[in-house]
């Protein structure tokens, strides 16, 4: 599974308007919907703020994934967002956010959704990655590094 492929350049805010948990995971949400690639805004929206409420997504290190899965996307699919200043999700480290990646599936997809997110983590780990990320600075070149990055693991 690539990334690469569930991610374009219209999923991906740099810098998000928004600077608190709740706000940041609706404003993903509602650029999922205005790339149109959601069947159900509200549905998923739902999905990921219930999802997020049991358990913080806020994994550490700076990254937050919230996800859900639901009926209102035909497909996984992924948006990346990159907060202008750093929010606090509650993460589990006790730190800000300053990266935060959408996850969303059908429910039927409980496979592919958990790969992702295991290269998501995998990705997110690597330095080099990092370090890149976080000085890129708008969706073009965000989503050139998931590509490249990709690339260079496959070779």
């Amino acid at each position: 599974m690539r990334l690469s492929e569930l991610l374009s350049p219209d999923c991906i805010k740099a810098p998000l308007a928004s600077t608190d948990k709740q706000a940041v995971i609706t404003e993903m949400v509602d650029l999922v919907d205005q790339a149109g690639k959601l069947l159900d805004r509200d549905l998923l929206l739902k999905a990921t703020l219930e999802r997020e409420a049991t358990r913080t997504t806020g994994i550490g290190e700076g990254l937050a994934i919230p996800h859900g899965k639901c009926p209102a996307v035909s497909e996984l699919l992924m948006a990346v967002g990159k907060a202008g200043e750093p929010i606090d999700f509650d993460s589990i480290d006790g730190k800000p956010v300053s990266i935060v990646i959408l996850l969303a599936s059908p429910p039927d997809k409980t496979g592919p959704h958990i790969q992702a997110l295991a290269r998501i983590s995998r990705l997110m780990t690597d330095p080099k990655f990092r370090s890149a990320l976080d000085a890129a600075e708008g969706p073009e070149e965000i989503y050139q590094l998931f590509t490249d990055f990709e690339h260079d693991e496959d070779e």
